[in-house]
């Protein structure tokens, strides 16, 4: 749990210290690109507290009110940082085309360089941190942090080459670069969005992992074959039913044990959480 806290902490912290920065630049700068940025750190922020919130709920013990614990909690967060994520696209392209159309001019300014540069840096830095981080420990509100991370770093940088642009008159070039990173953005929170409402909706896991598991189950001494394997997700967690064949000689205390021992066997296994064993006697 505190490996799961601290990661989330961290994510929260560093987006409140870019959005101090980010403010204080825009403001000496008077760079409407920096300043945009700032809301977006401040959108990040409001994500960020949803995903460590979720992080820490979904990590408690099953209790009488959720006694399959409280996994949905990760990828609901998730699915808050996917629509976060459309929001920003959207803004982002309406800027963009109001910038095109009305032909505004970006303000160049040192200070608005300078936190843009070390917004790029540590949004970098978060992204590769988090995608280490949701591996290791499975969290998928994690990795939805990861790919935000990095659709800021592209959001900074063409806010960076804009401010740049400017020197050049060339900021139609600017405004087109952040049209198609705004679709991008749009559309990686549309795949966070998607994945993680079927973690809500209980979607199948893959078939090579049902597979894998039916090979678990089959090793067990005593099992003489399967019926049937179904398996379902419970937030980023995996719940599986499976029907196992038996001697119908067997005693039923002997018939249980087997049945105990594949349940263990199978929730050893990776993302598995309860396995549900059904005897059937042969």
């Amino acid at each position: 749990m505190e490996d799961y806290k601290k990661v989330t902490l961290i994510g929260v912290l560093l987006n409140i210290f870019l959005f101090i920065i980010k403010v204080i630049g825009g403001l000496i700068s008077g760079s409407l690109a920096v300043m945009s940025d700032a809301f977006n750190s401040l959108t990040d922020i409001i994500s960020y507290t949803s995903i460590y919130f979720a992080v820490v709920w979904s990590r408690k013990k099953a209790d009488k009110e959720h006694p399959f614990g409280h996994h949905r909690a990760e990828p609901l967060a998730a699915v808050i940082v996917s629509i976060f994520a459309g929001i920003l696209g959207f803004e982002i392209l309406k800027t963009a085309f109001s910038h095109m159309v009305n032909e505004e001019q970006s303000i160049v300014g040192l200070p608005a360089l300078i936190v843009l540069g070390i917004t790029i840096v540590v949004k970098t830095g978060m992204s590769v941190y988090f995608n280490i981080k949701s591996k290791k420990l499975n969290s998928p509100a994690i990795h939805a942090a990861c790919i935000d991370s990095r659709n800021d770093v592209l959001v900074s940088s063409i806010a960076f080459i804009g401010v740049l642009a400017s020197v050049y008159k060339a900021k139609v070039f600017d405004d087109l670069a952040a049209i198609f990173i705004a679709v991008c953005i749009v559309y990686s929170g549309y795949k966070i969005g998607k994945e993680n409402i079927d973690y809500l909706m209980g979607k199948s896991p893959p078939e090579n992992l049902i597979k894998k598991i039916a090979s678990v189950a089959k090793r067990i001494k005593g099992v003489t074959g399967l019926n049937d394997i179904r398996a379902h997700y419970v937030g980023n967690l995996i719940h599986i039913e499976i029907h196992i064949e038996v001697d119908k000689g067997l005693s039923t205390e002997s018939s249980h044990k087997i049945g105990k021992m594949v349940q263990r066997a199978v929730e050893k296994s990776n993302n598995i959480d309860r396995a549900f064993i059904h005897i059937d006697p042969r």
